[in-house]
Order: structure tokens, then sequence, then C-alpha cells
């Protein structure tokens, strides 16, 4: 068993979003390894950053994806900083992957400010979204076998763009 589609991305690039609508065309379950985190640690993610540190958290993370990867089988979304892991991308190898592209200031502007987001939280968010950006968009691209940029986007175009490649052909 394994998921059909892995989501991931960076915050604000509709992973959620775009993977309920994904697995709901499909008739597929969803799945997010962040509501496993928080169901397992009894408590939100930003308390576990805050309670626990960040390295708690991504061993948590790591743990919450291997467990999806092996017992999933519809669509599994992923934290934006799940491919921060080696061993995360090592075992998103062989699976379809899409890659929620989204650019600085489009995901700056549908993040805001949220506590939620305990990396983006601070003093100057864009500053934060840009290296975070720098840093992940290699280990995204890495490990996709689908990027779409989602700025300009609808969710339901974004999904229309996710499954155009992996749809039979229509008669000619």
């Amino acid at each position: 068993m394994s998921p059909r589609f892995v989501v991931l991305g960076p915050p604000g690039a509709g992973k959620t979003t775009v993977g309920l609508l994904l697995a709901e065309r499909l008739g597929l379950a969803f799945r997010d390894t962040d509501d496993d985190i928080v169901a397992t640690a009894g408590k939100p993610i930003s308390d576990i950053f805050t309670d626990d540190g960040e390295p708690a958290f991504r061993a948590m993370e790591e743990e919450a994806v291997a467990e999806g990867l092996k017992t999933h089988d519809g669509v599994l979304a992923l934290g934006g900083g799940a491919v921060l892991s080696a061993t995360t991308r090592g075992r998103l190898a062989g699976h379809t992957v899409v890659f929620l592209n989204v650019g600085m200031a489009e995901g700056v502007r549908r993040t805001g400010m949220s506590s939620a987001r305990p990396l983006l939280a601070g003093v100057n968010p864009r500053a934060t979204f840009k290296s975070l950006l720098d840093a992940r968009l290699p280990l995204y691209r890495e490990v996709a076998t689908i990027e779409v940029t989602t700025d300009d986007l609808t969710p339901e175009q974004v999904v229309d763009a996710v499954l155009r490649p992996t749809e039979p052909a229509q008669g000619t």
C-alpha cells in the first residue's frame, strides 16, 4: 500500500486545499502528516516547537511521513519542511510527488502572520519566507515528479494541472 499522490511545498502553496480536492476528485482518502503529528503529540505544532523544539518536531515529522507512506493509499500531504530530512527524501523515491510551488509574494500573502506557522513567526516574515524558499526549493525539486506553480491558479486549476500528466488522453 502506498499513496497515489504525495503533495508537498512551502507554507501557503495550498497543500491541504489542493490535496483535499485531488482526493475528492479521484475518490480517494486524504491524510495530512501535520494532523497526524498533532494527534500523536496531543498539542498544536506551534506548541511542539515552543515546548520541545524544532528537532523534536522534525523527528516526529519523519516518523509521521514514514507511517503515511507505508499505510495510506490516497492523497498524502506533507508539512512544508518534511523535505529537510534526507531520510524522508529517500523514502519519497518511487512515489508520485506533487510539488506545489508558490512565489514569495504570494506565499507571504497567503500565510500572513499566522501563529500556526512557527517558522514564519517573527520580526520579518518576508525575509524568513525567502530564506525558507531558498533553502527548500532544490529539495522540493529533487523529490518532485510533478511541479505546479500555484500563484495565479485556483485550487481546481491546480488539481487539473496535477492530473493532466497522469490522465489518459481523450479520444480525438
